[in-house]
């Protein structure tokens, strides 16, 4: 059986196949596997839409049943040029591998034949469970200044009862949308004049700065130092650091009396101007500087998406300066740091990968791999499963990533740690070493949660909106049965605020069943009715999200949801 990947790119090959058959003048672009299936990005007059979809599948159907192989041949550039004669992109695609020098390789799957790489399945008929999802536009090779194409995606799975199982898990993702959730909540919301850059209303301001609160905390036990940092730099910072070469296109530029400056898009070079104002000698190290500064990427406008692709954002960045000697085990501390917020307090499961040097980077080729292998030292010291991922490494040094997975069983993105040995050199860092001598640290970069915006829409589709005590924006709600009682209910609300809780009171004229369902519906972890019997007993009824009810003294609530919240239970 073809594994999952050969089956994707073999699905993804059959749709242009497809394509090409219902409309012929279409012209192809690239149809890579992407983590959940695949993608083919085309050049159309026709304007599609999700009704092409089973007109699309069909034709797919068809193809896959006459059982076609998939034949790899190997081509001179002239032969490829002349195959690829009317096809723009891919005599482009043509001119790019002879650049990298690779061989020119073809797939042909009866009559169609396409500029491919693979790897492919060996024949059509391993292709039993596929589904067109979306189309979406995107530039030709990601650059805005080339011409927009049309990509329509799909997935592909081993079997039919896989596909279905996918299928489910898409629409309950519909149903934990952030962006939705997020308005329900009255967390956050988008507004059209500042695409990019989300509102975080009172609730979610909470879940934010609890999120901050937590990390400020952990912190403190690490030795970490937090900074303030300017939010816009003259772009001689950006050359001296490399940016304005490799990451120009991606930031914003204003001119201010006849010089050009940017809003930063990240922290490093501003914690290279920190460390660069004072001396320093090897005791002073480990130099752990921690910076929630917001940050402005322009990305794409078509690629924005809610909380997890934005153009304003801050991340709990930070940048640790260490001599040679120390290296590893500032990864050591880096990784068991993870492990503690990820397993310990958010209950993920995470993947781990390294990636390696890329294709344009800085520096010395000796440098890279010294830093490679310093990584992956660690990762098999530490016995951690990881992939390697050739060429998906910074500019400035390698990397390990980690993903975690969600109660879906979606990979996220989060943290990372990036070696550095080229920045601390550009920005001529020094420390006086044990020889007395002067010497460059090695500066790494380091995100545990990432985007703190990213961060914040994974939790509400992980928890479906029903956060952690610890996180949620409103923890008890006292609904109050009749107006008599209103002052009892204000005086808990009081007493249960001065425990340093989120208490709000909802002394509505309507009926008790209305608001708790109300309430239930806000997520709400904590639900308690006072009526003349609570009043009496002196007995919280307590109402759970899970619609549970239990009866408990006051002082044993409050000893019960203050130790949840200060364990930080998920």
């Amino acid at each position: 059986m073809a594994d999952l990947e050969r089956i994707r790119h073999s699905a993804a090959h059959i749709l242009a196949a497809a394509l090409k058959k219902l409309w012929p003048d279409i012209k192809l672009g690239i149809g890579p596997v992407i983590e959940e299936g695949f993608y083919y990005d085309i050049d159309s007059k026709h304007v599609f839409t999700p009704e092409d979809f089973p007109k699309i599948e069909k034709e797919m159907e068809e193809i896959i049943k006459k059982d076609e192989k998939f034949e790899k041949k190997i081509l001179k550039k002239t032969e490829a040029k002349k195959l690829f004669k009317n096809d723009p992109y891919k005599s482009e695609l043509i001119e790019d591998i002879e650049k990298r020098n690779e061989e020119i390789s073809i797939y042909k799957t009866g009559e169609f034949v396409d500029l491919c790489h693979g790897p492919h399945v060996a024949s059509s008929k391993e292709i039993c469970a596929f589904k067109l999802l979306k189309i979406s536009g995107s530039y030709w090779k990601g650059d805005a200044k080339n011409k927009q194409l049309q990509r329509i995606y799909g997935t592909a799975f081993v079997t039919k009862g896989e596909l279905k199982e996918y299928q489910q898990r898409v629409e309950e993702a519909k149903k934990r949308d952030h962006r939705v959730l997020g308005e329900q909540l009255g967390l956050l919301m988008i507004h059209e004049y500042s695409p990019g850059a989300p509102f975080f209303l009172p609730k979610g301001t909470i879940v934010y700065q609890e999120l901050i609160k937590f990390l400020r905390e952990e912190y403190l036990k690490r030795g970490y130092k937090e900074v303030i940092t300017p939010l816009l730099y003259n772009k001689k910072l950006w050359e001296t650091s490399g940016h304005w070469e490799f990451y120009k296109d991606n930031m914003f530029h204003v001119e201010i009396e006849k010089e050009i400056f940017s809003l930063k898009p990240m922290n490093c070079p501003s914690h290279c101007l920190i460390y660069k104002h004072k001396l320093w000698s090897y005791k002073d190290l480990p130099l752990r500087i921690a910076d929630f500064a917001p940050l402005h990427r322009n990305e794409l406008s078509g690629t924005l998406t809610g909380l997890t692709r934005v153009r304003k954002f801050s991340q709990d960045d930070a940048h640790i300066f260490v001599t040679k000697d120390q290296l590893e085990e500032e990864m050591r501390e880096f990784l068991a740091f993870e492990k503690d917020i990820y397993e310990k307090v958010f209950k993920f499961e995470y993947i781990i990968s390294l990636g390696t040097r890329p294709e344009e980077y800085m520096g010395e080729k000796k440098l890279w791999d010294e830093a490679e292998k310093a990584l992956e030292n660690v990762l098999k010291e530490k016995n951690l499963p990881y992939t390697i991922k050739e060429k998906d490494g910074a500019f400035y040094g390698p990397k390990i990533d980690l993903k975690v997975k969600d109660s879906l069983g979606r990979a996220w993105q989060l943290g990372t740690m990036q070696l550095d040995f080229q920045l601390p050199s550009r920005f001529e860092l020094t420390y006086e070493g044990t020889d007395g001598k002067k010497h460059v640290p090695i500066m790494i970069h380091r995100a545990i949660l990432g985007s703190l915006e990213r961060f914040i829409a994974i939790l509400i589709e992980h928890f479906s909106g029903k956060f952690p005590l610890w996180l949620s924006p409103v923890q008890i709600v006292f609904a109050t049965v009749a107006d008599r009682h209103v002052p009892f209910a204000e005086n808990l609300k009081k007493e249960f605020e001065n425990a340093g809780l989120r208490a709000e009171l909802d002394a509505r004229s309507e009926s008790i069943g209305k608001k708790v369902r109300d309430h239930q519906a806000m997520k709400i972890n904590y639900v308690i009715v006072i009526g003349d019997k609570e009043m009496e007993s002196g007995e919280l009824a307590i109402r759970t999200r899970e619609n549970k009810v239990v009866n408990l003294k006051k002082e044993n609530f409050l000893e019960q949801v203050k130790k949840e919240i200060a364990e930080r239970q998920c």
